[in-house]
């Protein structure tokens, strides 16, 4: 690649192009490979050490920033996307269809994908029962949904719970089949044997940054949030096969690690990988209250390391599993003493405007400026005034 193609590169003209595919070395057993991939995240995602405070001896953390892989489509999801988008555009769809909670990250995702490639978005989001009948608002991802002119469709938690994701993804397919659609239904997070090749892929960029690094440092261990399934079979799958060789550990923010393990086996089977999850991935608990549910402790926690490091963690995902890491450092400092660490930030930030009413006990700090009888008047100038 000659200069300008780099530097055209570098300024992002293959965004939404949709390429073939061709799979890491280490990767071309699996089985199926994905034939083409669309271009939609900025990528590589950088990696920067982060200095949380009161880590374990000789324990160094550092963190890659997947939240910041694309300020509408950022976080891990939009890396599945990119493989499901390019497989619902083969098949001739003209729509898309997927389902999550009230704030899905996802969901929210997905929309943005759909509308970049001219496709319509159909979005089944989970409530409460409460408020399954009433319009469900514009704060955080709901408000990128609607101002993309998303067709959101509500179920109550109970009915979701009742029913299951893929009985309803189904409903509203063959609605909309009914009408003369071609709809592509996504499933939850974007977590099938498809949507695992964002990870798989994600650890061979990994390695290129490793080996264009000028620290020469090798990652002991991979920490990651798990909410749906699919990040964690993929980036554990990659780093057994690769020469990455980190041991991944997982932070589950809903169900439990059994689940994920029979989950994360069932993808891995998919690909006919030949390998045992509970070989390749440890999955701790760090659910707390529930999926998107925080303790004051937890929100708490999101403020100290914004303010200690500058990184903003959303409260569903990385928040939980920053928070169960530190916590897990903090009773079985052994564990992690003396090792290299890297944290990947999976997104989901708008998150935080549902928990605006929790974090206002924590983020206080502002006062009316005292400018003083002593300060000389002068007529301000500009625009503004």
């Amino acid at each position: 690649m000659n200069r300008r193609s780099m530097a055209m590169t570098s300024m992002g003209l293959e965004l939404l192009s949709k390429k073939p595919y061709s799979p890491p070395s280490w990767a071309s057993h699996l089985n199926p490979l994905p034939s083409h991939i669309f271009s939609l995240a900025h990528l590589p995602t950088p990696i920067h050490p982060w200095n949380i405070p009161n880590l374990p001896p000789n324990t160094h953390l550092w963190i890659k920033r997947d939240d910041l892989s694309g300020m509408q489509l950022s976080g891990n999801k939009v890396r599945k996307l990119e493989f499901l988008m390019a497989d619902a555009v083969a098949q001739g769809a003209d729509s898309i269809i997927t389902i999550g909670g009230i704030q899905s990250n996802h969901c929210r995702a997905t929309a943005v994908a759909a509308k970049y490639l001219n496709l319509d978005c159909f979005l089944i989001l989970r409530t409460s029962r409460h408020l399954v009948d009433q319009d469900p608002g514009l704060v955080g991802n709901l408000l990128v949904e609607r101002l993309l002119g998303a067709d959101v469709h509500l179920i109550s938690k109970e009915d979701y719970s009742k029913f299951g994701s893929l009985t309803l993804t189904n409903i509203l397919k063959e609605m909309l089949i009914k009408q003369g659609r071609r709809p592509y239904v996504i499933p939850v997070g974007g977590s099938n044997s498809l949507g695992t090749w964002g990870y798989i892929e994600a650890v061979r960029e990994l390695e290129q940054q490793i080996q264009s690094g000028s620290g020469n440092v090798k990652f002991d261990d991979i920490v990651v949030a798990c909410g749906s399934g699919g990040t964690i079979a993929g980036l554990s799958l990659g780093s057994s096969l690769s020469t990455l060789k980190a041991r991944v550990h997982a932070f589950s923010v809903c169900d439990d690690p059994d689940y994920f393990h029979n989950f994360a086996q069932d993808l891995l089977d998919g690909l006919k990988a030949g390998v045992n999850s509970r070989d390749i991935v440890h999955i701790q608990n760090a659910k707390g209250l529930g999926y998107a549910m925080n303790t004051s402790e937890e929100l708490n926690f999101v403020k100290e390391v914004a303010e200690a490091t500058g990184v903003v963690l959303d409260p569903v995902y990385s928040g939980k599993a920053a928070y169960a890491m530190l916590k897990d450092m903090s009773e079985n400092p052994k564990k992690w003493e003396g090792r290299n660490i890297l944290f990947i930030h999976t997104g989901g930030l708008l998150g935080l405007y549902d928990k605006v009413d929790q974090l206002a006990s924590f983020v206080g700090n502002w006062q009316r400026m005292d400018l003083g009888e002593s300060v000389p008047r002068q007529d301000g100038i500009g625009k503004m005034f």
